[in-house]
């Protein structure tokens, strides 16, 4: 199984970007995917999560109302819709699979994409 995370880039303050993750070798049919996001010196924190359906979907605090997860509908690929960007949200964002329920733990998660950065200007 491989994931592949991609989209990062650097905006300033305020600006939008878009991360894709995408899960290729086999299929799932129960699973959910995660996005987590590691600054330098700090661990990895659950950013959010999407369950198979696209019916349930986490945020983390620090990102509700200004993120969206959403998946596509005929492969397992996974967006995340960042606007309203903060200096704060710059990270290495990465992607996780899990079979299994959605989950805020990123030890939880079977299979992970590359990690992408996303840099924040002020």
């Amino acid at each position: 199984v491989q994931l592949q995370a991609f989209g990062g880039g650097s905006v300033q303050a305020g600006g939008s970007l878009r991360l894709s993750c995408a899960a290729s070798g086999r299929t799932f049919s129960t699973y959910a995917v995660g996005w987590f996001r590691q600054a330098p010196g700090k661990e990895r924190e659950f950013v959010a999560a999407i369950n198979w359906s696209g019916g349930v979907t986490h945020y983390a605090d620090s990102v509700k109302g200004r993120f969206t997860i959403s998946r596509a509908i005929a492969r397992i690929t996974v967006y995340l819709q960042m606007n309203s960007l903060k200096p704060e949200d710059t990270a290495v964002y990465y992607c996780g699979l899990r079979e299994s329920f959605i989950s805020h733990l990123w030890n939880e998660y079977d299979y992970w994409g590359q990690g992408t950065q996303v840099t924040v200007s002020s």
